[in-house]
């Protein structure tokens, strides 16, 4: 062999054991991405899934996340954890038109049903558990997990959009009223019946979420510039937020706070906004997070804002007098969809978010003064759930079939 042709053959292995390490790190990268990260009803756990399982873990302390429960069943994409019970819906896509009802802990499989059609979304409270198809609801008494009431005909869904409200008193059922515009259904679970029917955008809905009393219910839009909230009990607009004046973004998830006071947003861009819903802002449309109204040149503002709001463009008012962020956390994870909370942890409220590389962030909120929010601990959730430094990441039509019942006590046992 030539000194030539030896060095040809040292420079291809070198190339191939470079593409050879580069294609295993591709490779790595891969089965670390979470396919689905999702909090459960009252932010007390978090549920993240892999290709190869899922996670749940306990949202209590902000040194180290708590593993509660680890599967090994692949291609799981719904993990609906009930509160913090040991039961979870659960639904792979290896069979994504049956839903299964778990009890973690003993091992054990309650019952499961099977639709139509793909199951789209799942979710539940101590009283109802919803099941979303592309066109149709199908709504569980959960105590025995029969089918109480069917909705069909809805507008095509295909995200799943729905939204149930944790509290039994008002225990209502949110979804897309039209498959054009931003028309917003309320149903009553409890009473089966329609609630109230809100105009609640022009364009079509991309996100919903419930205040935990189950009163009030945040909207937006695929344009994304506005964020609404709506008394349930009537229709009426409570609160009108401005994400931002001119750039439009895709709403990823809404949050409110345990206390109803606070509200989150997180979209495609690199800014999470936080909301104050003042009465003070519902009343007198005051700026959220801005002076009072006797205070410099804000309030001054927003005096002669309101006191000519007849002489005024309609746009223009509204403009003005919309709600600002009171709060925010700047990042740069730009186009990577993320998904936000707001959650009691060492009686403090936190501000989480999730990404689709399966990190959790967990910030500090002052709920005084708001402004930027200070980034505490990050979790890598797809792996164990080790403390990452912070200089890592920059702040910059048919009816569904019964397939058996096993220990249906059981799952009185868990609510109630």
């Amino acid at each position: 062999m030539s000194l030539s042709e030896g060095v040809d053959l040292l420079r291809q292995g070198l190339v191939t054991g470079i593409a050879g390490l580069m294609a295993g790190g591709e490779e790595d990268t891969e089965t670390t991405q979470a396919t689905f990260i999702t909090f459960n009803q009252d932010t007390t756990c978090v549920a993240v899934g892999t290709t190869s399982g899922y996670s749940l873990y306990t949202l209590n302390s902000t040194d180290a996340l708590e593993p509660v429960y680890k599967s090994d069943e692949p291609d799981v994409y719904i993990a609906e954890r009930l509160f913090s019970s040991s039961l979870v819906a659960v639904v792979s896509n290896s069979n994504a038109r049956t839903l299964r009802v778990c009890h973690f802990k003993k091992g054990t499989e309650i019952c499961r049903y099977s639709y139509g059609d793909r199951v789209r979304a799942v979710r539940m409270n101590r009283s109802r558990l919803v099941v979303c198809l592309e066109e149709s609801l199908y709504i569980h008494n959960i105590r025995d997990m029969k089918v109480i009431h069917t909705i069909r005909d809805t507008p095509p869904n295909p995200s799943g959009l729905i939204s149930l409200s944790c509290d039994n008193t008002h225990c209502y059922l949110a979804y897309p009223g039209h498959s054009h515009t931003g028309e917003l259904q309320i149903f009553d679970t409890i009473n089966l019946a329609s609630r109230v029917i809100i105009p609640a955008h022009e364009g079509q809905l991309a996100a919903l979420q419930f205040s935990p009393s189950g009163t009030r219910i945040a909207t937006a839009s695929e344009k994304g510039t506005v964020i609404r909230v709506f008394s349930t009990h009537d229709g009426s607009k409570l609160y009108e937020l401005r994400r931002g004046l001119k750039r439009t973004a895709s709403i990823y998830s809404l949050s409110f706070s345990p206390c109803g006071s606070f509200l989150a947003c997180s979209s495609n861009t690199e800014t999470i906004h936080v909301f104050k819903l003042d009465e003070k802002l519902k009343e007198t449309a005051v700026l959220a997070g801005s002076p009072p109204s006797d205070d410099g040149w804000f309030g001054y503002i927003n005096t002669m804002v309101s006191a000519s709001a007849g002489y005024l463009p309609s746009q223009v008012t509204d403009t003005l007098l919309q709600g600002r962020a009171f709060a925010s956390v700047h990042h740069n994870q730009t186009g990577t969809k993320t998904l936000c909370a707001l959650a009691m942890i060492r009686k403090s409220l936190r501000l989480l978010i999730c990404n689709e590389e399966g990190f959790l962030l967990m910030y500090s909120l002052d709920t005084e003064e708001g402004g930027d929010c200070s980034l505490i601990k990050q979790f890598k959730l797809v792996e164990s759930p080790t403390f990452l430094d912070q200089n890592d990441f920059v702040e910059t039509t048919d009816a569904p079939i019964n397939q058996g019942f096993h220990a249906i006590l059981e799952v009185r046992d868990l609510i109630f």
